[in-house]
Formats: structure tokens, C-alpha cells, sequence
């Protein structure tokens, strides 16, 4: 061969070694992980990068172990080679399965990113094999170690792009915070209501229960438990019992309010109402009964006062461990008696 053909061929060698050492600058950002709080790049990625085995370039580190202090190259741990592997596997998913993508795809980096991505992913799995993550110095000593052309130009595109991530975050930094102010706030939004959603699902099935038992002519329930808060549930059922009343309801309770006589409104009409207090309560009484539409109520003060709160129905008699008013607020019952009720009227007349 004419010696001038081979210079030339030498030349056009080397300088498609030079053009496919220089990575475009997205695709070495892309490398670029943060593990530690530390922006990394891994001993796979890089040794692609400068062309070299991954094997070859742990050995050239190991031999200049003094030149890697903690801070420029540390070992990642199982976890955190785990919790890489699954990122990469989220990857794949968002992106409608990469690998499919990379088999149709012209682009020897990508697909060889791939690969690296599947080393990690099996390789991860035994200690032996975990990566080494190099740090922006260490990767800048490893091109006085490697000693290569393309080490020295790989490494200039690298050093631009770690700038360029610092320079990215530098400049987003109150936007990150303002992201991450914004998620705490939804999470905390997110939790508040599945607990509302909880709650109220544990009211619906009691009211439910509730409902149910009183439902298609059923008889007329013999006891219920209230917890805290579940005022509307024991109004709910008091307003039931009152409504099952054919002659009379009478409350006999020591302390009233306005609220007593609403829930005494639900009566059929012709049903009488009254009620045994501590006080006649006239100007409750006088102000209901004159309200339009109005059932009247007749209010007494009791010969003997009762402790326990009662609630006549016709001939049935319940006991009420909390007022009428307040069933409900705290942990209480109503409990249907057999006993004849006037045993307690004889004793509050």
C-alpha cells in the first residue's frame, strides 16, 4: 500500500475515534445520579464513556487507591444499588418500555445505556458486583489515572456537565422548594380526607344499622349504644322512638332546652307531650307552643327528682343514660324497660 494511503487511512482512524468519544451533553447529564447527597456518575457508565471494561478501570483505580479518598469514590451499598435498579425500572415503564424503544432505535449510546441498566439490574443482587460511584473530583482524577486521549476528552464533556446540573439547580433552587412545599401540602390534604372518608363511612354503617332495625315495620328498637360524637345518630333514633308513640310521649330529664321540644314536633298528631324537670320551663314552653303549627307540650316540675333520664312511649319505658339533649355527645345508651312506667311517673308527680 502507497504509504500516503496509509497516513491518510491512520488519520481517518483516529479521527472516528475522537468523533465517537465525544458524548452529546444531555446524554452524560443523563449518567449523572445523586446517591449521598452527592451528584455520581457509576464505574459502568463511565468506563463506556472512555471506552475501556469496567473490570480495567477498577483495576487502574485500585492500584491508585491514594488518589480516591471517600470523597471522590465510595462503593454504593445494597440498598442503594436496589433503589437505583428499581429508578431504572420506573424508567422503563413511564417511558412504554424503553427496551422496545432502544431495539428499534439507530442510537448506539442509548442502546448501550441499556445494557448498562440491565448489568445493574442483575449484577446488583450480590455484593460482589455493586458499583463504585465516582464523585465530580474522583471522576476528574480518573483521567490522570487512565491515561488515555479519550479519558482526557470524555472528561472535559463530563466536567461541562456536572456545571451544568449545578449550574440547573443553582438556579431552580426556589422552584424545587416551592415543588416540595406544594407535595407536603397535598399529601397532608390527601391524608385529611381518607380520614374524613373513614369517618364517614363508619357513620353511614351506623346510621345504616340504625335505619335497618327500623325499617319495613320493625319493632321498635329495645337498646342502642351512642359513642362520643355520634349526637346525629342517638337524635336520629330518639325521633324514631317518639314517632312509634300512639297516645302519649313524656320525657322526664333535668335538664331541657329548645332542642327537647323540637325533637318532641316529630309526634303524630293527637299524641300528647310532656315533660318532668327540675322547672316548669315556662318560657321555652310558652315561646314553642306559640310557634304555628305548633303541637303543644305541657311541662311540669317533679315532687321527686330523678337522676336518670326516662322517655315514656305510650306504655314503654326508657331508660337514658345520658339528657335527652345531649345523647350522643359522650359515650351513652337508651335501653327499652320491662317495667310498667308508671312505677317512675308515681314518683316524679
Amino acid at each position: 500500500m502507497h504509504p500516503v494511503w496509509v497516513h491518510m487511512a491512520k488519520k481517518n482512524e483516529i479521527a472516528k475515534v475522537e468523533s465517537a468519544s465525544i458524548q452529546p451533553l444531555e446524554n452524560i447529564e443523563n449518567l449523572i445520579h445523586v446517591i449521598r447527597g452527592k451528584q455520581v456518575m457509576l464505574d459502568r457508565d463511565l468506563a463506556r464513556l472512555y471506552g475501556v471494561e469496567t473490570k480495567r478501570l477498577n483495576q487502574q483505580v485500585q492500584r491508585n487507591l491514594e488518589r480516591f479518598p471517600e470523597d471522590f469514590m465510595f462503593k454504593l451499598t445494597k440498598d442503594e444499588t436496589e433503589l437505583l435498579r428499581s429508578q431504572f425500572a420506573t424508567l422503563d415503564d413511564d417511558s412504554g418500555n424503553l427496551k422496545s424503544q432502544i431495539a428499534t432505535s439507530s442510537d448506539d449510546f442509548l442502546r448501550s445505556q441499556f445494557a448498562t441498566l440491565e448489568k445493574i439490574d442483575m449484577r446488583g443482587k450480590h455484593a460482589k458486583f455493586l458499583p463504585y460511584a465516582f464523585t465530580e473530583n474522583g471522576v476528574a482524577m480518573l483521567s490522570s489515572v487512565l491515561r488515555s486521549q479519550q479519558a482526557i476528552n470524555i472528561n472535559i464533556q463530563i466536567m461541562r456537565a456536572f456545571n451544568a446540573m449545578r449550574h440547573f439547580i443553582a438556579t431552580n433552587a426556589q422552584v424545587f422548594q416551592r415543588l416540595e412545599v406544594i407535595e407536603h401540602t397535598q399529601l397532608s390534604l390527601v391524608a385529611h380526607q381518607e380520614e374524613l372518608a373513614a369517618h364517614q363511612t363508619s357513620t353511614d354503617q351506623k346510621l345504616e344499622e340504625v335505619f335497618h332495625r327500623l325499617d319495613e315495620g320493625a319493632a321498635t328498637p329495645k337498646e342502642a349504644i351512642f359513642y362520643e360524637g355520634q349526637f346525629f345518630e342517638a337524635r336520629v333514633l330518639l325521633e324514631q322512638i317518639i314517632k312509634t308513640a300512639k297516645k302519649r310521649v313524656i320525657i322526664i330529664d333535668g335538664y331541657i332546652d329548645a332542642a327537647t321540644f323540637e325533637m318532641l314536633d316529630v309526634r303524630a298528631k293527637g299524641v300528647t307531650a310532656e315533660i318532668y324537670s327540675d322547672s316548669e320551663y315556662k318560657t321555652l314552653r310558652d315561646s314553642h307552643n306559640a310557634s304555628k303549627g305548633k303541637q303543644p307540650v305541657n311541662t311540669h316540675k317533679w315532687s321527686k327528682s330523678s337522676h336518670d333520664r326516662w322517655v315514656i312511649i305510650d306504655d314503654t319505658l326508657y331508660h337514658c343514660g345520658h339528657s335527652v339533649k345531649d345523647l350522643g355527645k359522650k359515650l351513652s345508651a337508651i335501653m327499652k324497660m320491662d317495667w310498667n312506667p308508671e312505677v317512675v311517673l308515681k314518683e316524679v308527680r
